[in-house]
Order: C-alpha cells, then sequence, then structure tokens
C-alpha cells in the first residue's frame, strides 16, 4: 500500500490536510477530556496521553524534515511546542494525580490555530 507523504498531501491538498489535523487533534483532544472528566486512571488514562505523544512524534518529525516548507522560526516554535507535550505528557504519566488541564488547553488552542 502506497502512503503519500505529508509534504505530499500539503502540497496537493492544503485544506485537506489541515482538515486531518485538526480530525487528528480533536480524537486526541476528546480521548484527554474524557479521561480528565472521568477521573481515569490506569490505562485509560495512559492511551489518552499516548495519544497525543503520537501526533506530536509524527508532527516533530515532520517539522524537522528538511523538505518541510514552513518558515523555520516557526517550525523551531512549533517543535518547542511539541517537546513540551512530550515532557508534559511524561510528568502527567508518572503522576497519576497530576491534571491533563495543560495538555489540553495547549493543545486546543494548537488545533483552533489550524483553522
Amino acid at each position: 500500500m502506497y502512503r503519500l507523504s505529508y509534504a505530499e498531501i500539503m502540497e496537493d491538498a492544503p485544506d485537506l490536510g489541515r482538515e486531518r489535523e485538526r480530525a487528528a487533534f480533536d480524537r486526541a483532544l476528546g480521548l484527554l477530556r474524557s479521561a480528565e472528566a472521568r477521573g481515569a486512571a490506569g490505562q485509560e488514562r495512559t492511551a489518552a496521553v499516548g495519544s497525543i505523544q503520537d501526533l506530536w512524534n509524527v508532527l516533530i518529525a515532520d517539522l524537522l524534515d528538511a523538505e518541510n516548507a514552513l518558515p523555520e522560526a516557526l517550525r523551531a516554535d512549533l517543535v518547542a511546542i511539541g517537546l513540551w507535550n512530550m515532557r508534559e505528557a511524561g510528568e502527567v504519566l508518572s503522576t497519576p494525580e497530576r491534571s491533563l488541564a495543560a495538555l489540553i488547553e495547549v493543545n486546543t488552542s494548537i488545533r483552533d490555530g489550524l483553522q
């Protein structure tokens, strides 16, 4: 099966690419919000946090790709946000009583910026 690269999708259909990015954030945010609202622990919380980690792993890899067409300063800022997400996710996983609110707030802002 052939998978289009992120750059190819964005070149051919930037609106579709942004829509997919928003959908990925929506899915991850839905899991985080559900886990936070229910006070979930264990596997549900881990899966919710893992979803945002997976998303940022993909985004950071793309942002670090030399063929990424975004301005270098914007790419650097987004990578910094991604690294913060990864650190915060690690803290949340190692401290079960820690709220998911910061992850939800930051990622909601990023998702909203994709409009």
